[in-house]
Formats: structure tokens, C-alpha cells, sequence
């Protein structure tokens, strides 16, 4: 909902200053109910309710430079870490500085694969019973970057995602403060990648990959890679692709993760997927995932659903996760 305008004057560089047309601030939102239920062997097998709840609320304030350019903001109101700094600068593209989770470059391609609802990996966790702690996490191989700076634009008909962070934690900061390592939040090298997006004229194919390196906080690197495709052909989707990290230190395994699925869109409203995903390490013990997943929209309103399960959790043999989860949205 629009709530107000208002009248902004923005500065570019230390000696031109760039008056600036009324500017716009909207709030968007959203409130999501949801079931969980667990069955796997090394998920939590008492809980006391499997209901939950989350909402989101943003506020986006936007103005446009006399040059064209467009400056936005987002502020996260009640995730107050959560900051998004964008400049669409039309033809030469968009620059964005992301507070939080950047999600840029290549982590734009983590999962392309189509679903009508969440990934494959979504909530195969795996807490064991009667601890509080998460011994066996869900491995995948993924590029991620926290706070930083994201690029994107199109050319000839690609979509180029270039994503960069200096090596800051995640932790938040603000009124000019130093996003710097504490006790519960380490530096790390700096990071960068590219990924691309190129959709084969109107054949329904699209392909997509990119590379990047990942710092850390022992001063190793992972490399990471991304390459895979998509098939549109009326109601049905396919999708494969797979994804690499390679660990400069050779203590560490390296990953490499298969993700293929299909989706069918029953109508406008609803759809239904179905998809695999597999791990390699390097040991003799593969992790396999599978998941359904359903949707059906009317207007705002969505009402979701998944059943994801997993064998082999983290490479250990035996080890199983299983979750369902049911999910009912509206957005304003």
C-alpha cells in the first residue's frame, strides 16, 4: 500500500549534487502460518506444536535522479538487520548493496530447478531427539555470500548476476558502523562470483552458470561452479543441474551436489513438482534427498504443501530426515 510521498534530494559523487523528483515510500508485507511434522530417525520426535507462524513487513522508499537513475531502499521493520540499497541505472544495468544476506552472483543460481513450492532440501535438518544441538546438518554444495554488493544486468538477451563481498561477518550494523568479526562472528576472506542466465530465444530452454570463490575464516578459499538447464514445454517444467565446491585446504571433502526435478502447472492456480537431489563427498556414502510439492493460489492467499525426506543425512549411512509441511499465506 502506497502511504505517502515525499519530496528528496539525493547527492552523486563529492561535487555534483542530483535533484531528485518526489520520491515514493510503500509497505508491503506478508503473514505465513504453517504444520510441520517429522519422521526420520534423526529428527526431533516430541514436539509440542507443530504450528507456527512468521510475518515480514517492508518498507521501500524510492526516488527518481534527474539522470534517470533510480535510488530504493528497503528496510526490513521487523528484521531491522535486513537492509537493501539499490541504483537502477536502466541500460547500464542495476547496483545494489545488500545488509544481511546479498544473495548476489552466483547465489542467484543456487537452486533454478522448478518447484511448486520449496526445494528439495528444505527442512532436512536432522536435530536429534532430546538434544539441543544440530549434529547432522544437511550438506549441499551452494555458493553463499553475506553483506555485499550485487550487479545485474542484461545483455543480449543474458541476464549477468556479479556479486561481491570484502570479507565481512554477518553480523548487523548500522549508523556507520564497522561490520567487523566477534566472538560469534568471524571475518573471512573476500569473496566474488558471476552467474549467467540466457534463455535460448523462444525455444523454452534456458541455460545457466557461473563461478565463484568463497572466502573463510581460516584463510582458505572454496571454489565454487554452477552449471545447468531448463525445459519449458506447455504445462510441464524440467529442470537439472549441478553445483561444486572445491575447498583450498585438503583436509576438507569436497561436494558435489545433482539437483533435477519436474513441475506441472494443473492451471493458474495450482501446480505440483516432484525432485531429486544427490551429494557426493568423495566417501562411499552418497546423500539422497527426494520431495513432492504442491500449490494453489487465489489472489493473495496461497495454501502450500511439501513432504521432503532424505537417506544417508550428512554421509552417514542409516541416518534419515523427514519432514511435511503445510502452509497457508496472504501478502499485502
Amino acid at each position: 500500500m502506497n502511504i505517502k510521498k515525499i519530496g528528496l534530494t539525493a547527492l552523486a559523487g563529492s561535487m555534483v549534487a542530483l535533484s531528485a523528483a518526489a520520491g515514493e515510500l510503500t509497505v508491503t508485507g506478508s503473514a505465513n502460518m504453517t504444520y510441520s511434522s517429522y519422521a526420520g530417525n534423526q529428527d526431533v520426535s516430541d514436539v509440542k506444536s507443530g504450528i507456527g507462524m512468521e510475518n515480514s513487513v517492508w518498507a521501500t522508499g524510492s526516488t527518481e535522479l534527474d539522470n534517470g537513475f533510480v535510488v530504493s531502499i528497503t528496510q526490513g521493520i521487523n528484521a531491522s538487520d535486513s537492509t537493501y540499497l539499490s541504483v537502477n541505472m536502466g541500460d547500464l544495468g542495476t547496483l545494489e548493496y545488500v545488509q544481511d544476506d546479498s544473495s548476489g552472483g552466483l547465489e542467484k543460481l543456487d537452486d533454478m530447478t522448478p518447484s511448486a513450492y520449496e526445494e528439495v532440501s528444505d527442512g532436512l535438518d536432522g536435530t536429534v531427539a532430546g538434544t539441543t544441538t544440530d549434529p547432522n546438518t544437511y550438506t549441499i554444495a551452494k555458493y553463499t555470500q553475506e553483506s555485499g554488493f550485487g550487479y545485474t544486468n542484461t545483455v543480449g538477451g543474458a541476464t549477468v548476476y556479479v556479486g561481491y563481498t570484502d570479507g565481512q561477518s554477518g553480523a548487523a550494523t548500522g549508523d556507520g558502523g564497522v561490520d567487523k568479526a566477534s566472538a560469534t562472528s568471524a571475518s573471512t576472506n573476500s569473496s566474488s562470483s558471476i552467474g549467467v542466465v540466457f534463455p535460448v530465444a523462444d525455444t523454452g530452454l534456458t541455460v545457466f552458470g557461473g563461478v565463484g570463490s568463497m572466502g573463510q575464516a581460516d584463510g582458505k578459499e572454496i571454489d565454487s561452479e554452477i552449471i545447468g538447464a531448463k525445459y519449458a514445454f506447455g504445462p510441464v517444467s524440467v529442470g537439472y543441474q549441478v553445483n561444486t565446491n572445491d575447498d583450498s585446504d585438503a583436509a576438507v571433502k569436497d561436494l558435489e551436489t545433482t539437483s533435477a526435478s519436474i513441475a506441472f502447472n494443473v492451471n493458474e492456480n495450482m501446480a505440483i513438482s516432484y525432485g531429486i537431489q544427490d551429494t557426493d563427498n568423495g566417501s562411499a556414502t552418497d546423500q539422497e534427498a527426494s520431495g513432492f510439492s504442491a500449490s494453489y493460489t487465489m489472489g493473495a492467499l496461497s495454501l502450500k504443501a511439501y513432504k521432503n525426506e532424505v537417506d544417508n543425512l550428512n554421509h552417514s549411512a542409516g541416518n534419515t530426515s523427514e519432514k511435511t509441511e503445510i502452509s497457508l499465506s496472504v501478502a499485502f
